[in-house]
């Protein structure tokens, strides 16, 4: 089984891996671990600790900081350790090697597009009409200056360009790729990601895409491992720090997760993924989204009317980062604003209430997957869209990533009993109804 091995090694070991500018390798973190086959490939990454006056640091609805002092944050490497030998050895690590601090799942993880073979219902043009696309642009809210980080399977930018009829803007110095994936950003096949990053562009054309192609390491013949997630979101850390403080604007969407728990530690277990907000890749998560990151995921692919053949998860099939409290999970509706059957409903598992909302979804689009953007894939990254609109005016620092999330659930179309509920979540997101609000807020500060 792969698994993330969490180490706490000397504090000026961990301050080379938290340089950016030092590019620190295996052997510089740990010689060797008994039984584990490290990878030599996967460079070590920093997580932060969280950190609180306030009992358990990781309690639902209690809002940790996170400190990357090199004497608070860990270290994480990548390896394999034998299924024969799996309980055994990690529970040795963890009670013999001094500088092991815990041993997690690496699971394997993949993007969800649709179960389906329903054809295209609407297409992107009125998905951009249901958005009041125009509105949003005419009221300044077009993504100009908005980071938007795509973490996919790469994209192919010409192809978005000739399908939106506008040019494209990758930002090539701030995109990312796991070991092995060497690809020019904006110049990947086209894929999953370039139907990611099209949906992105239909309310916010004029945003900055991150190209972070974490589902091309193809591991086994496979997506990608959660491991390469990790990595990604420390890179996305440095750019998010290296902004003005003032003016933060990065919104993360996330088009994947994950749909079986085969390759996870079963719930309870300490280093299980799925229900364990200690898992390092959920404390990364609530760490971008505590230094001002908008972070999306799609809320899966696993509804009761029409699950995904790989889903494996017989209830609460939105999991781990999916449910993450501080993030925004988003369900799937077609253009005539009913939940498509494959949008899988809560709870989710780290969170309750989920999802959040839903956004459009089965329009004939992007053409990159075939004749629709379906899935809650493409739910995702039109919703990422509505969030980089909204900070082309208000950055994080002016309304922080938690706010533009109770401002998006309470201007949502409620679209079932009256409030939240596990089908729709809030409702569908519905861009007038936010700019109304913001445009509230504005007029209460002026007066």
């Amino acid at each position: 089984m792969r698994v993330l091995i969490q180490l706490r090694p000397a504090p000026d070991v961990v301050a080379s891996v938290i340089d950016p500018g030092v590019r620190s390798a295996v052997a510089d973190v740990v010689a060797d671990l008994p039984g584990v086959l490290l990878d030599e490939a996967f460079t070590p990454v920093a997580v932060p600790r969280p950190v609180s006056p306030h009992g358990d640091l990781l309690a639902p609805h209690q809002r940790p900081r996170f400190s990357m002092a090199p004497e608070d944050a860990s270290v994480l490497v990548r390896g394999e350790i034998s299924d024969g030998e799996l309980s055994l050895r990690s529970a040795l690590l963890s009670s013999s090697v001094r500088e092991v601090a815990g041993v997690y799942a690496d699971p394997y993880i993949q993007g969800h597009p649709t179960c389906g073979g329903d054809g295209p219902v609407g297409d992107w043009e009125e998905v951009r009409r249901l958005l009041h696309a125009y509105d949003l642009w005419s009221a300044g809210h077009d993504g100009e200056g908005v980071a938007v980080a795509i973490v996919d399977s790469g994209i192919n930018a010409d192809h978005i360009a000739a399908r939106l009829g506008h040019d494209v803007t990758i930002d090539a110095d701030r995109s990312w790729s796991p070991p092995g994936v060497n690809k020019t950003p904006g110049h990947y096949p086209v894929d999953h990601g370039s139907m990611c990053a099209f949906d992105a562009l239909l309310a916010a054309p004029k945003a900055t895409l991150l190209d972070i192609p974490i589902l091309l390491s193809r591991q086994d013949g496979v997506d990608g491992l959660l491991s390469d997630a990790v990595a990604a979101y420390a890179h996305l850390n440095n750019v998010l720090r290296a902004m003005p403080a003032d003016s933060r604007a990065l919104v993360v969407s996330n088009s994947w997760g994950l749909f079986s728990p085969r390759m996870d530690f079963p719930p309870g277990h300490p280093g299980n993924y799925s229900d364990n907000p200690a898992h390092p890749f959920n404390v990364i998560v609530g760490s971008l989204e505590g230094a001002g990151a908008d972070i999306l995921f799609s809320a899966g692919n696993c509804g009761r009317d029409c699950p995904d053949r790989r889903c494996g998860f017989r209830d609460r099939t939105i999991v781990g980062a999916n449910s993450h409290p501080d993030v925004l999970s988003v369900g799937g509706v077609d253009t005539r604003g009913e939940r498509v059957g494959y949008s899988s409903q809560g709870p989710g598992r780290l969170s309750e209430r989920k999802p959040d909302l839903c956004a459009y979804t089965h329009f004939a689009g992007s053409e990159a997957v075939g004749a629709a953007d379906t899935g809650t894939s493409a739910a995702c990254p039109v919703a990422a869209g509505v969030v980089a609109a909204v900070r082309t005016q208000r950055s994080a620092a002016e309304l922080s990533p938690a706010q533009l999330r109770t401002l998006l659930h309470r201007t949502a179309d409620d679209r079932s009993t009256v409030g939240f509920d596990h089908d729709y979540g809030y409702g569908v997101i519905d861009p007038p109804a936010i700019l109304a609000a913001l445009g509230r807020q504005n007029r209460s500060r002026a007066a």
